[in-house]
């Protein structure tokens, strides 16, 4: 990706007005993220339009959920939410809820831009696939360490096995 279209980037916050695309956005990067580690029969069960309708929930989410888009273009290619602590045995108040970025923009700076504009320096968790080393490089340079929880998580009528960072 070369620098230009990075420097015709924005991150903004996420709008009711931005479900469908990011429905689309998310599907994409959900099969580009999760291929090699859920079944094709589970991943044909995900569409953009049941994506976008997720999102017409996340989207009006309250003033302490961050959740920001990456636009290239003036179309969304990747977002990220950060909000309250969902686990009850939480190490931090805050948690990476999501952040995802289509593939043909990891290494461009945008995940980092999306990371930085939900997060910042803040103490923070968050959970990502045991078998996702990509991401486990990003957290680690952005500070996070392994604290050694794991689990499973359902997805699609799966699971796939997590690992627990924290900063």
């Amino acid at each position: 990706m070369s620098t230009s279209v990075v420097a015709e980037s924005v991150i903004r916050p996420i709008r009711d007005s931005d479900a469908e695309a990011l429905g689309r956005v998310h599907a994409q990067a959900w099969h580009e993220t999760y291929d090699h580690l859920i079944s094709a029969a589970a991943l044909e069960n995900l569409s953009p339009r049941r994506m976008a309708e997720l999102w017409n929930h996340l989207a009006s989410r309250g003033e302490e959920y961050a959740q920001y888009a990456a636009v290239v273009d003036g179309e969304i290619v990747g977002f990220v939410g950060a909000g309250p602590a969902r686990d009850d045995d939480a190490p931090r108040e805050r948690e990476l809820l999501f952040i995802y970025l289509l593939d043909a923009f990891h290494g461009t700076g945008l995940g980092q831009q999306l990371f930085d504009a939900a997060l910042g320096d803040e103490a923070a968790y968050l959970w990502v696939a045991e078998d996702n080393p990509r991401a486990h490089r990003f957290y680690v340079r952005n500070g996070f360490a392994l604290d050694g929880a794991s689990q499973d998580q359902p997805f699609l009528g799966e699971s796939i096995h997590e690992v627990r960072f924290v900063r």
